[in-house]
């Protein structure tokens, strides 16, 4: 027998019997936007990453011209 899935919301939880249809969509929103955010700031770490690197480069140049 398969275990019903179950979710955890302010501490409740909930088996996916106890919820209406607009409660599950509502979730599957959720989730969707949890990774979405999650990759977004990954995204984010890179940019500033690759910001600082050629901001690293652009001193470098910059100090060799000055020379």
């Amino acid at each position: 027998m398969a275990e019903d899935k179950k979710v955890i919301i302010d501490d409740v939880e909930y088996t996916e019997d106890q919820l209406s249809d607009e409660a599950k969509v509502c979730i599957n929103h959720v989730q969707s936007l949890d990774q979405k955010i999650s990759s977004a700031r990954f995204n984010l770490t890179q940019l500033e990453v690759g910001r600082g690197a050629f901001m690293s480069a652009l001193k470098t140049h910059l100090d060799k011209e000055a020379e």
